[in-house]
């Protein structure tokens, strides 16, 4: 299974400098100079390797230059990109209460009570904070449940389950 730690955003400047959403907590190893990424573009099967050749922050966000990407039309070709690792190259996360997205997603949303709310179809990094965007178990509609310890209580990877206590409202149909 593969995780994705960044996508490009746009190209930044002429030098084919390329700004970076990162998606992972580790960005200063994951995009270090000489540091090697696999990249796949939007509806590619196949990936590509590039090696980081500097990487730097400017107003909040990554810039990367990437070897053999010298000019801004070389940058805007990587418009959308990927930047993936292999899941089986992660290390257990040693904090119980930090989980990896790919460990939450298909994970089955209950209440306390047992009965069932949904499954985690995807895990959303937002400004303010992670949500879990969960299938409805009982038609096709999202629910967003924010991922705090007070709206989620207990995840169990091992049992695939992750019990919520909803504030009033969160669960109700539009």
């Amino acid at each position: 299974m593969e995780l994705v730690v960044g996508r490009v955003a746009k190209s930044h400047g002429v030098r084919g400098e390329l700004v970076v959403e990162v998606r992972t907590d580790e960005p200063e190893s994951r995009f270090a100079p000489g540091a090697v990424l696999r990249g796949r573009l939007p509806r590619a099967r196949e990936t590509r390797e590039y090696t980081v050749e500097s990487a730097r922050e400017h107003s909040g966000r990554l810039l990367l230059r990437l070897d053999g990407i010298a000019d801004r039309s070389a940058a805007d070709a990587l418009r959308g990109m990927l930047f993936l690792i292999d899941t089986a190259d992660l290390p257990p996360s040693a904090d119980p209460d930090e989980f990896y997205d790919h460990e939450l997603e298909g994970l089955t949303v209950r209440l306390g009570d047992g009965t069932v709310v949904g499954t985690v179809a995807e895990v959303l990094h937002s400004a303010a904070g992670e949500l879990l965007s969960v299938r409805a178990a009982d038609d096709e509609r999202e629910i967003l449940v924010p991922f705090v310890t007070a709206i989620v209580p207990t995840v169990s990877v091992a049992e695939g389950v992750i019990v919520i206590d909803p504030p009033e409202g969160l669960l109700d149909k539009e």
